[in-house]
C-alpha cells in the first residue's frame, strides 16, 4: 500500500481530549510545583547543608604523590613539626637552667617538660577530630596564640609554680592543638610516597630541636633569660604564620562521627599499634631530656658543651627521618621500618651504659640522635598503613597520641626518680629505657603480624 506522506503530514491533527475531572482540583498546580522544586534542587539548594552525609561523600580527589602543591603541604607540616616537637625538645636546656637557678631535684623540674609533652599528645584527639571536620587553619591559629602567649609569660616567671603553669600548661595546650591538622593534610596528598612525605615533614622536629635550644642557650648570656625566651616566641609565631598561609586541605570534611572511636580497638592491629606507641613514648624522651645532664654531671662537660650534645642528637634526627621514609616506601614498608628502628633505639639506650668519656659521648650522641629520628620518622606512616579510610587519619592518630600522652607524662619523671634514687647514677635509667623500647618494637611488629600472618618480610 502506497502512502502519500505529504497528505498525511498536511492533515490536521485531532484536538486533544478534554481533561478528566479530578477529585483534587489543584493536582496540576501541585505537579508544577513539584517539577519546579525538583529543578531548584538540581541547580541550587539554599537550605541543604554544604557538606553531604559521610556515606554519600565521593572522595574523587586523586593524591598527586608529588608536585608543587603536594610538597608545599609537606613543607607547611615540617614547619609545624618544627614548633610542635622541636620546642619541647629544647627542654633539656631549660632543665639545666631551672635546676641551677631554682635549686630543685631533677624529677621535680622534669614535670614541667613532661606536662608540656603530655598536653601536646593528649589534645591530639580533639585537634585531630577538628582537622577531619575541616577546621584546620582555625585550629592552628588558636594553638599558635597559646604557644606564643605561654612563651612570653614564661619569660616573666620567677617561681616554680608560675613556670609550671605558663610553660607546662599554657604552651603545652597550644602545642597539642597545632600538631595534628597538618598531618591530615599531608596524608591526603600522598599515597605511594606517603611514608616518605610524612617522614620529610617530621624532619621539622629535628630542625626545631636544634633551633630552639640554640636560640635559648646562646642568647641567655647575651640578652638574659627573659629576652632569650621571647625571641623563641617570635620564632614560633613566624613559623606558624607561614604554615597557615601554605596549607591547602583537599578532602571533604567528615563532619559526623565521634571524637573517640571506641570501635577502633576491636581491630587487633590498631590495638597492638596503640599499645606499642604507649610503651615507645614512655621512654623516648629520656635521651633528649637527660643527655646534657649526663654529660655535665657524669663526664664533666661544661654547661655550654653539654648543650652542644643535645644539638648534635637533635640534628642527627634530621638526617635520619627522610632516609627511613624512603626505605620504608620503596623496600620494607613503614610499619616494618618503624619496629626495626625502635629495636635499634632500645639497643642504643643499653649502649649508653658503656659511655664514660667525652669522645665516646660525642660518638654516642650521633648514633642516638639518628636512632631517635629514625624511630619517630615513620611513626605516622606506620599508622597510616593500617588505615583503610584516609578521612579518619586525624581521629585515629589523635587517639594513639592521646593515650600515649599518659606514658610520655610519666616517662621523664620516672627516669629522673630512678636517677635520684641511684644517687645520680644513670645505669638503671638506661636499663629501664632500653627494656621498654625493645618491648615496644616487638608489640609494633605484632601489629603487622596480625595483618599479614607470620611472615618474616612483607610490605604493607
Amino acid at each position: 500500500m502506497n502512502v502519500d506522506i505529504e497528505k498525511v503530514a498536511s492533515a490536521p491533527s485531532p484536538p486533544p481530549p478534554p481533561p478528566s475531572p479530578s477529585p483534587h482540583p489543584n493536582t496540576k498546580e501541585m505537579k508544577l510545583a513539584t517539577h519546579d522544586a525538583a529543578d531548584l534542587s538540581d541547580s541550587t539548594d539554599l537550605h541543604s547543608p554544604t557538606i553531604p552525609p559521610d556515606d554519600e561523600v565521593e572522595e574523587d580527589f586523586i593524591p598527586p604523590d608529588g608536585g608543587l602543591a603536594a610538597w608545599s603541604q609537606v613543607f607547611a607540616a615540617c614547619l609545624i613539626n618544627m614548633l610542635a616537637w622541636g620546642y619541647p625538645a629544647a627542654f633539656g636546656v631549660y632543665q639545666l637552667y631551672y635546676r641551677d637557678t631554682l635549686q630543685l631535684p631533677e624529677a621535680q623540674v622534669s614535670w614541667i617538660g613532661s606536662l608540656q609533652v603530655f598536653l601536646a599528645f593528649a589534645l591530639c584527639i580533639f585537634s585531630g577530630r577538628l582537622a577531619d571536620a575541616g577546621y584546620i587553619k582555625s585550629t592552628i591559629i588558636a594553638g599558635t596564640f597559646l604557644v606564643v602567649f605561654g612563651t612570653f609569660m614564661t619569660s616573666l616567671c620567677k617561681e616554680y609554680w608560675q613556670i609550671f603553669l605558663a610553660q607546662g600548661l599554657c604552651t603545652g595546650l597550644g602545642l597539642g592543638v597545632i600538631f595534628m591538622p597538618p598531618l591530615s593534610v599531608v596524608n591526603s596528598y600522598f599515597k605511594r610516597k606517603k611514608a616518605l612525605a610524612l617522614a620529610i615533614s617530621a624532619t621539622g622536629t629535628g630542625f626545631g630541636s636544634v633551633i630552639f635550644p640554640a636560640v635559648i642557650q646562646y642568647l641567655i648570656p647575651k640578652v638574659g633569660f627573659a629576652w632569650a625566651v621571647r625571641c623563641a616566641g617570635f620564632v614560633a609565631l613566624g613559623i606558624s604564620v607561614v604554615s597557615v598561609v601554605l596549607l591547602r586541605p583537599v578532602l571533604k570534611p567528615r563532619r559526623s562521627g565521634p571524637v573517640f572511636e571506641w570501635e577502633a580497638f576491636r581491630e587487633g592491629p590498631y590495638l597492638l599499634f596503640t599499645l606499642g606507641a604507649f610503651l615507645f613514648f614512655w621512654a623516648l624522651f629520656f635521651g633528649s631530656f637527660f643527655i646534657n645532664a649526663f654529660a655535665r654531671n657524669i663526664v664533666g662537660f661544661s654547661t655550654t658543651d653539654s648543650v652542644q650534645l643535645l644539638l648534635i642528637t637533635n640534628g642527627m634526627s634530621v638526617v635520619a627521618r627522610p632516609i627511613t621514609g624512603y626505605l620504608a616506601d620503596n623496600y620494607i614498608g613503614p610499619i616494618n621500618m618503624h619496629a626495626f628502628q625502635m629495636f635499634l633505639l632500645g639497643c642504643m639506650f643499653f649502649f649508653w651504659l658503656a659511655v664514660d668519656s667525652a669522645t665516646g659521648l660525642y660518638v654516642f650522641a650521633i648514633f642516638l640522635g639518628f636512632a631517635m629520628g629514625a624511630a619517630q620518622g615513620v611513626f605516622g606512616g606506620a599508622l597510616a598503613s593500617l588505615l583503610k579510610d584516609p578521612r579518619k587519619m586525624g581521629t585515629r592518630f589523635g587517639m594513639v597520641c592521646t593515650l600515649s600522652a599518659f606514658s610520655s607524662l610519666a616517662g621523664p619523671p620516672t627516669a629522673g626518680a630512678i636517677i635520684d634514687r641511684s644517687n645520680g647514677s644513670y645505669t638503671w635509667a638506661c636499663v629501664w629505657a632500653g627494656t621498654v623500647v625493645v618491648m615496644a618494637s616487638f608489640t609494633i611488629m605484632s601489629a603487622r603480624i596480625a595483618v599479614t600472618g607470620f611472615k618474616l618480610v612483607v610490605k604493607i
